[in-house]
């Protein structure tokens, strides 16, 4: 018994500081800004669209070939990262447009 309530404890103890939080990364002037980010396990990165016209999409070629849909000023688009990595990107219509979300353990 005494063995199980420090197992809980100390698995309480371990897990305070691992609350996700959201990160978000503004698309304005056809930049995304910061284009570069780190984040950690269970994070979500929100990219805002704050253009007054354009359209945008952001694609991970490297998880899946099919292009994502577009989303319009004042719209977001969000991903939650649930494993360790460098995730490259980039905005499908504008492929001058890139990024790259660094995914650490916390």
């Amino acid at each position: 018994m005494k063995f199980k309530i420090f197992l809980v404890m100390a698995l309480f103890h371990f897990n305070i500081g691992a609350i996700a939080k959201e990160v978000t990364v503004d698309i304005f002037k056809k930049e995304f800004i910061p284009a570069n980010i780190t984040v950690d396990v269970g994070d979500t990165v929100i990219w805002k669209n704050i253009e007054k016209r354009q359209y945008h999409n952001v694609w991970f070629k490297q998880l899946t070939e099919e292009e994502p849909d577009y989303f319009f000023p004042g719209e977001t688009f969000q991903v939650t990262f649930s494993e360790p990595g460098i995730y490259n990107y980039l905005c499908g219509p504008h492929p001058q447009m890139t990024g790259t979300v660094t995914v650490v353990v916390p």
